[in-house]
């Protein structure tokens, strides 16, 4: 079964390494300055003559409450008028990279993330989707994969039924913990009842899927105490789980000096809690399909899994990894081909370069042929637990043990300590190695010896 897990505490102790997430490869670390918007027009422009399928994603940064422990691209305030000067911009963004698109490429998959979307109000929701719907060919049978993160403190059943009415048929639930005390701790008070709400009205409504993310290490936390979150979460039957190891990195996050940081818990309360949350996911019927996420076993990711077709991008586990990836708004990432390009990080900064008719491209890189060889290994490793040597060498026209025979040492010890099956023609990524998966492909990773590991958070 490929959603067999197996924890061994001695493995996870000496294999459990700050590295990437590896939403991409080369991850975004490397991105630099010398890619601009001409690259991307040139991406834009091979996208549209390959009549390449698209994947959209906006990011919208406001949020009217700051959390403590988030490390995403955001804006806190309370005035909801700042979010028209932005939606200004974003809208001419939109405009201006879908006139460099055919009208017949399909958007079969959107997201929505922040930030918190559902800050925008009904109509600016609705203003939004309509310039999306009016500059790019998104589908309007419901059976494109159309998902939005939502806050329960920021959405009531109005909002739900806006949303499946926009077209929305996924929605992604941050929860993180519900005790009480390590809620106040993170300043992100957030009931039950609240959460409840949302997940019966997105059922009532017909959503297709509803994702739930916690995350373990937070202040406060127990095994015990997280171990009720986890029990409650599961009686509310979520289609995926996404249960993420909190990276304390004040010194990157200013939000995160708030934490104190004496009522962290301890390295092996986290493992303690990791182990006992996989054990109440695998009872209750829920998959393990990677990097810290679950699904059930009817659930499109897992069947992906089970046909080695699941792919991995900067959305995360998706069945799109087909789709050429466009990002739009502040901070936003595209994947386009062989280029990866991110605009600005800054706020006035996007605006202000929108408002003068140009695109925010600020960063990037374009893949190299090592590039994208590294990147076809990593994904089958990471996705599919499972990589075939033949594959890659009639992809590449490469003798993948040639390629790679500088690593060889390091995947015989692998291999001696129980992560890896090593063979002639395959790897396999063991039961125990699974949880250690990143480790396995950080081998392979010819950028990782240049890089500052404190970028990083660690595997488990």
């Amino acid at each position: 079964m490929l959603d067999a897990i197996r924890w061994d505490t001695d493995l996870i102790r000496r294999y459990d390494l700050a590295g990437p997430r590896y939403t991409s490869y080369p991850t975004a670390v490397q991105f630099h300055g010398q890619v601009g918007t001409f690259d991307l027009f040139h991406a834009l422009r091979d996208s549209r003559k390959a009549l390449r399928p698209l994947s959209l994603y906006v990011h919208v940064p406001f949020c009217a409450n700051i959390c403590y422990y988030c490390a995403c691209n955001k804006v806190i305030t309370k005035d909801r008028g700042r979010a028209q000067p932005y939606l200004q911009r974003l809208e001419q963004e939109i405009q201006l990279v879908a006139c460099h698109l055919d009208p017949a490429q399909t958007v079969e998959q959107l997201h929505f993330g922040g930030g918190t979307p559902t800050f925008l109000s009904h109509d600016e929701l609705r203003q939004l989707m309509a310039h999306l719907r009016k500059h790019f060919n998104l589908l309007e049978d419901d059976s494109g994969d159309y998902g939005i993160e939502i806050d329960p403190r920021e959405a009531d059943w109005s909002t739900m039924g806006l949303l499946r009415e926009l077209g929305f048929n996924r929605v992604s639930i941050g929860l993180q913990d519900l005790d009480p005390a390590v809620q106040r701790a993170v300043n992100r008070l957030q009931s039950l009842e609240e959460t409840r709400a949302v997940i019966d009205a997105a059922r009532t409504l017909q959503f297709r899927s509803i994702n739930i993310d916690l995350i373990y290490g937070l202040p406060k936390q127990t095994p015990d105490n997280f171990a009720r979150t986890v029990d409650e979460v599961i009686s509310l039957q979520p289609d995926r789980l996404s249960v993420f190891n909190y990276a304390h990195l004040p010194e990157r996050f200013m939000p995160q000096r708030r934490i104190n940081s004496s009522e962290l818990p301890s390295p092996a309360q986290k493992l303690e809690m990791f182990q006992r949350t996989i054990e109440q996911l695998t009872t209750a019927g829920y998959r393990y399909i990677g990097m810290d996420h679950f699904a059930l076993p009817d659930d499109e990711l897992a069947i992906a899994q089970e046909e080695a077709t699941l792919q991995r991008n900067f959305q995360g586990y998706t069945t799109h990894g087909h789709c050429d990836l466009i990002g739009l708004g502040v901070s936003a990432i595209s994947q386009i081909g062989d280029l990866y390009c991110q605009n600005s990080s800054d706020l006035n900064a996007y605006q202000n370069t929108l408002a003068s008719a140009q695109l925010a491209t600020s960063r990037g890189l374009v893949c190299n042929a090592d590039d994208r060889l590294r990147r076809a290994v990593i994904q089958q490793l990471i996705c599919n637990f499972r990589l075939e040597f033949a594959t890659i060498e009639q992809q590449f026209n490469v003798d993948f043990q040639g390629y790679f025979g500088a690593l060889w040492p390091q995947l015989q010890s692998m291999a001696e300590d129980g992560l890896i099956r090593l063979e002639r023609e395959r790897i396999e990524v063991l039961p125990a190695g699974r949880l250690l998966v990143r480790s396995v492909c950080m081998v392979f990773d010819a950028y990782l010896e240049q890089q500052n590991r404190q970028r990083f958070s660690r595997v488990i």
